[in-house]
């Protein structure tokens, strides 16, 4: 059986894996990346191949066939389209080559960094080795620094396993055509996301959610503009509502409503977006003496575990279960395992959701900062009085500051509306630099630009907004 040595092994090649081989390679560490592959991607991880950048390939393809759909119809600014069509599996090609292009190009960094990459499927033997089946066979991975980064995967319902009409995300996103009538199970960024875009697309979609409110994660006044989308787009939402399980047939959701009676919807698709699950099982985790937290993998604020030299990151280690904060996961453990004295900060990460408006957070909500003790100052600033939104014809959304009222240092600033994700690195930016109010409003923001309401709303909360 062949053996390899390295000083760093990663196992997953996801986001938080392939960052950390990378910082870890450019540090001038010998290190071997083992990927499995399959269904759920492979180089890149699920984010790459069936998560964050090919649903966002779909979403863009989703809002420019809406837009002609309604220029065919109006024409707000002069422009009309005739007679839009869409060819969905020309759309999924496309999304294809996208994929095909960043994930060549994950393989090159890694090569230009000198990372091993050993394809195949790993089972930890102990906490410094690894047994890879690989296509030419077996071989043992040995370092001195195991980093466990093997992500997550779609949450299954008992009540619906996966299977027949009966969808992950990662099925939505390949599907051959838009189906007829779609059933989305799960009001959470994935489920409306997605949810959002069949829509669009010419599907009629349901939305299931056993809350009382879609995104319960977010706070009421920044979901109301997309409930009033989704209501605009003819998406029928029902809360407070439980799945049951499929009819007999197989083609209709049963679900059972407090107060009212129970039904069936009928569907072509029925997707399940009920949130995701640490990825433990598969990989001989139980054969290491690790701490666990729940269903996840304990980690401190150097993201070590219990046992000495193994680190783990990312989706692994609980929420938020988000690429970017894999990412900087990975270099903080690189950085340390090449002697450097690091640790992870989780205060300021950055949640976007890619709804119709997006929605974008970064540290405190102004209840979470009351609730932590702080007296809070607020500014909001309306989108309805941007230059740059009403040319977008965008204008449902805002920006919103909270900071403390003592000394005006910023604890969160959220968003909605269109293209706000893009404000996100301001955001975080802000509160990473320890940012005051009068530090936001004193900056000279460009016109006209979305970002102007970030501008205002810091004014605003000093009591000096300008322009409302």
């Amino acid at each position: 059986m062949a053996e390899i040595e390295a000083k760093v092994l990663v196992v997953g090649g996801g986001p938080g894996g392939y960052v950390c081989a990378i910082r870890a390679g450019q540090l001038g560490l010998d290190v071997v990346l083992v990927e499995q592959g399959g269904p759920d991607g492979g180089l890149g991880g699920t984010c790459l191949n069936v998560g964050c950048i090919p649903s966002k390939a779909i979403i863009h393809a989703a809002d420019a066939y809406e837009r002609a759909v309604e220029q065919a119809t109006s024409a707000p600014f002069g422009l009309r389209v005739e007679r839009p069509t869409i060819d969905f599996a020309r759309t999924v090609d496309w999304k294809d080559g996208i994929v095909g292009r960043l994930t060549s190009g994950v393989s090159a960094l890694l090569k230009r960094h000198r990372v091993k990459i050993v394809q195949g499927h790993a089972t930890m033997v102990d906490g410094k080795s690894c047994r890879v089946e690989t296509d030419t066979g077996p071989q043992i991975v040995r370092a001195e620094h195991v980093v466990l980064a093997t992500g997550s995967m779609p949450a299954a319902l008992p009540t619906l396993p996966f299977g027949g009409r009966v969808i992950s995300s990662t099925e939505a996103l390949s599907l051959s055509a838009v189906p007829e009538r779609m059933v989305v199970v799960g009001a959470g960024y994935i489920g409306l996301e997605l949810g959002t875009a069949f829509a669009k697309l010419g599907a009629k979609v349901t939305v299931i959610e056993a809350e009382d409110r879609i995104l319960p994660v977010y706070d009421a006044e920044l979901v109301r503009p997309v409930s009033r989308r989704l209501q605009a787009l003819g998406v029928e939402v029902l809360t407070g509502t439980r799945v049951v399980g499929l009819s007999d047939s197989g083609d209709a959701v049963q679900i059972e409503r407090q107060g009212a009676a129970a039904r069936s919807l009928a569907a072509d698709r029925i997707l399940v977006a009920t949130g995701r699950r640490a990825r433990v099982a598969g990989f001989g985790l139980e054969r290491l003496d690790l701490t666990m937290s729940g269903a996840f993998v304990a980690i401190d604020e150097r993201c070590a575990t219990s046992m000495r030299n193994v680190w783990a990151i990312g989706d692994l280690t609980g929420e938020p279960m988000l690429a970017h904060r894999a990412m900087a996961q990975g270099v903080v453990v690189a950085e340390q395992i090449a002697g450097q004295r690091r640790v992870f900060d989780s205060a300021v990460i950055p949640a976007v959701c890619f709804t119709d408006p997006e929605i974008v957070t970064v540290g405190h909500s102004p209840e979470a900062a009351r609730k932590a003790g702080h007296e809070v100052h607020t500014g909001t600033f309306p989108f309805q009085a941007n230059g740059r939104a009403m040319t977008l014809r965008a204008e449902d959304g805002f920006v919103r500051v909270a900071a403390r009222a003592d000394n005006h240092l910023v604890l969160g600033i959220a968003a909605v509306g269109a293209g706000v994700s893009e404000l996100a690195g301001a955001f975080g930016l802000a509160l990473e630099m320890g940012a005051r109010l009068e530090d936001i409003g004193g900056t000279i923001h460009a016109h006209p630009t979305l970002g102007e309401a970030l501008h205002e709303a810091s004014l605003r909360a000093l009591g000096e907004a300008l322009h409302i």
